[in-house]
């Protein structure tokens, strides 16, 4: 036995949009993280040695012959334009000293400390190898170092060496925690990172909910078109190529409409033709027997009235106007059985073509009842219709109404009891149930099957009385099994109901 398919999981584009956006922009914090976690000490070192040598070239401009320990401070004072501002912008400390350590300048005033670090430290012993830290960068008159000072417990990058002039140098600046820094920069990041994530994604949600409207409205329209319902239309206005392939879906759903109607007119002749081809012999024998037998009694009477005003047998006017009443009357019932014979024929015969289209049968059954206003209330009849909306189905709408004409005059003309007449319309799955019960007598069961029958009277008295000739509900017949479609009658304690169905879809 093969198994059925399981139905795709269908995933929301507006979902997918939103998912993707705010994974790239988790991915792109999570990134920048990394990077600054990875990277951040190492260009802050770099940037810092760039700065050292900087004021290394700054301060190889600086004369110390001029200096001596009694004249610093004014030394300094004469250089705060142009070394004491950078040195503060930068967070550096220096000194230079002479050959021998009787002159120096430094900043910040009296770095001793300093002073001696160069000249007995690194003064003393030149060597580029000396192993006092890490070397950072190194050339032939200048090392840049990282080192620790267990004084103050701190790091600091170093630029030392010795100027053209003979001069020795000491620049620093203090390397703060750069690991310390980055964590908190992450941390900085990953909460900035949340609250851009919380609202890019409501933003991303809103748009995206915005761009797959018209998506979702093609969908809906496409599942409708499947079940054969070409009322939709595509109404969003997306102002892009959305708006082109809705329009392309409605062109589409308007030409299925049509030629779904073509199909199924075609597909009605094709049907009719296999069946008529079949039954077109037994009709046209059955139809000349009957139409003799009820021809019969009208010609009768007219030929018996004509041939007693040729005698004069009443010479009277009242009686001669009575006799001239009756041969009217019975020519205006053989003209009508005529015409419903023509009629019945045609429709037999396959001869009479049916336009399937589609139309609105609570409109139809409107238009029936005013034109049938007149004998609604000749009979004194209560006619109930409640149905409101419209009910769209396939079918001929001349027939149609031809049909519900016959189930209304036969219901008025059968109508008992309290004299009501209820007219429904049914709403099924694929098709529209038409229902027409009138109060009065039910009809014997041993009739039911043959009221469809050409010239069939379950009371023909009552027949005879408004002039029916038992060929109404032939033509009913006719007309629903040239649709392919079903009718029939039901009895109920208070009377009878005539049915139809046409096709919805």
């Amino acid at each position: 036995m093969k198994k059925s398919k399981k139905p795709k999981k269908i995933r929301s584009i507006k979902h997918q949009i939103t998912f993707t956006f705010i994974g790239l922009l988790f991915l792109s914090i999570l990134t920048i993280s990394m990077i600054n976690g990875a990277f951040l000490e190492k260009y802050y070192v770099s940037k810092k040695t760039e700065t050292l040598l900087e004021a290394r070239e700054v301060l190889s401009q600086i004369n110390t012959d001029s200096m001596t320990e009694d004249d610093v401070e004014s030394e300094q004072e004469e250089l705060s334009s142009e070394i004491i501002q950078e040195s503060s912008r930068n967070n550096l400390t220096w000194v230079v000293v002479n050959e021998d350590n009787t002159k120096y300048l430094c900043w910040p005033e009296n770095e001793d400390q300093l002073r001696s670090k160069l000249f007995f430290g690194y003064a003393s012993d030149l060597d580029m190898d000396n192993g006092k830290g890490t070397i950072l960068k190194q050339t032939d008159n200048c090392v840049v170092q990282q080192v620790y000072d267990r004084f103050v417990g701190m790091d600091y990058v170093e630029c030392w060496g010795k100027f053209d002039n003979g001069n020795y140098f000491l620049i620093r600046s203090p390397l703060e925690s750069i690991q310390e820094s980055a964590n908190i920069s992450n941390k900085f990041y990953f909460f900035v990172g949340i609250v851009i994530i919380v609202i890019s994604g409501m933003c991303i949600m809103a748009v995206t909910r915005k761009l797959t409207r018209p998506i979702s409205e093609l969908t809906e329209l496409s599942r409708k078109m499947t079940d054969l319902d070409f009322e939709a239309r595509y109404k969003s206005k997306a102002g892009n190529e959305i708006d082109v392939l809705g329009d392309n879906f409605n062109k589409m759903s308007s030409q299925l409409e049509h030629t779904i109607s073509e199909l199924k007119s075609a597909n009605n002749e094709l049907q009719k033709d296999i069946e008529n081809k079949v039954k077109i012999d037994e009709m046209r024998k059955e139809f000349l027997d009957n139409v003799s037998h009820e021809l019969k009694t009208p010609i009768a009477l007219v030929q018996g009235y004509a041939e007693g005003l040729k005698e004069n047998i009443n010479d009277d006017p009242e009686s001669m106007d009575f006799y001239c009443d009756v041969i009217i009357d019975e020519a205006a019932k053989m003209n009508k059985l005529v015409k419903n014979l023509l009629t019945l024929n045609q429709l037999e015969s396959g001869r009479d073509e049916m336009t399937v289209e589609r139309f609105d049968i609570v409109t139809l059954i409107r238009g029936v009842l005013q034109s049938m206003d007149i004998m609604i209330q000749q009979k004194e009849a209560k006619v109930s219709f409640d149905a409101e909306k419209p009910v769209y189905v396939w079918a001929d709408e001349f027939k149609i109404e031809e049909v519900v004409t016959n189930y209304t005059s036969n219901a008025l003309n059968h109508l008992d009891g309290e004299k009501e007449i209820e007219i429904r319309v049914l709403t099924e799955e694929n098709h529209v149930k038409v229902t027409v019960f009138n109060t009065g007598t039910p009809i014997p069961e041993a009739d039911l099957p043959n009221l469809w029958n050409k010239f069939y009277k379950v009371d023909k008295a009552r027949t005879r009385e408004y002039g029916g000739s038992g060929i109404g509900l032939s033509i009913v017949k006719a007309i629903m099994e040239g649709m392919n479609q079903q009718y029939g009658v039901q009895n109920f304690d208070n009377g009878v109901e005539f049915w139809f169905t046409l096709d919805r879809k």
